[in-house]
């Protein structure tokens, strides 16, 4: 077993005792008379676990635990303690402790707890790397090996690295919102929101305000001042879903930011910069 156990406690007897029983198990231990001593090592080579004695002269078990998880944040804690001092172990526990033993000590429960320890611990670690490989997943390539889809991929790569804006064509259910994601996932853009609109989704009148957004008393029912689509994505991109769904009228205004990167909320005078890079989609 490679799994390195921090035994904490400032009667050498008790880190003998559990040197002999935690070594049979096949486990590296290392021994701490007190805390400053224990974080020193922690600093140096982060053990799996650490088994801590709750009351020790200078640092306690409970600060060292704290001050541990700031150099090593995963690192699984055992509380050891005196039956007297249970409702102090189990307050260790609610404050990020794995689990606490009684004293004194008695080889199957400190074993159990080890393991127990152990077993968080890698649970802890396989959902780390599953969550980086989640986010790899999210942004990686765009699977296909036919030539169209590698020829779209290369024209795709060297599109993302832009700003400029961006039509995709395609038939229902291509993929269209897909690659709209990749491209904004791999463009200079990435840290900032992604917004989508479906054209086809809202009448002109109420598109126009999604857009845009407006003014008080723009239209009834306009009680107060509302963000567009143009606003909410500042610094990001905008996905304009059907985008030939627009009216020409309101195709007109979006031609004005696109060429101008300028606008004007419904109802509003005020000239707007729009900083947006847009990417559409159409099936026709």
């Amino acid at each position: 077993m490679d799994a390195q156990i921090l035994v904490v406690d400032d009667e050498e007897a008790n880190r003998q005792a559990l040197d002999r029983i935690l070594s049979r198990e096949g486990y590296t231990i290392r021994h701490a008379s007190h805390g400053r001593e224990a974080l020193d090592r922690i600093r140096r080579q982060p053990p799996s676990v650490m088994l801590t004695d709750l009351k020790m002269p200078g640092m306690t078990g409970l600060e060292l635990m704290k001050a541990a998880r700031t150099i090593h944040p995963e690192l699984e804690v055992i509380v050891m303690t005196a039956f007297g001092t249970v409702e102090t172990a189990v307050s260790a526990m609610k404050d990020g402790a794995c689990d606490f033993v009684t004293k004194p000590l008695s080889r199957s429960e400190i074993v159990r707890s080890v393991r127990k320890a152990l077993d968080r611990n890698a649970l802890v670690m396989e959902n780390r790397q599953l969550k980086r490989r989640l986010e790899a997943v999210s942004r990686s390539d765009l699977i296909g090996s036919s030539a169209p889809m590698q020829e779209l991929l290369e024209e795709a790569t060297q599109v993302a690295d832009s700003l400029a804006s961006v039509l995709l064509s395609g038939e229902s259910g291509t993929g269209k919102g897909m690659l709209a994601r990749w491209l904004h996932a791999h463009s200079p853009r990435d840290q900032m929101p992604l917004v989508t609109i479906n054209c086809a989704a809202l009448p002109e009148s109420l598109l126009e305000s999604e857009l845009f957004g407006h003014e008080p008393g723009a239209f009834t029912g306009a009680q107060g001042r509302k963000e567009g689509r143009f606003d909410i994505a500042r610094g990001g991109t905008l996905f304009l879903d059907e985008i030939t769904e627009m009216s020409p009228q309101l195709q007109v205004k979006l031609l004005r930011v696109l060429q101008d990167g300028e606008y004007e909320r419904v109802g509003g005078t005020e000239t707007l910069q729009a900083d947006v890079r847009v990417f559409a989609a159409t099936n026709q």
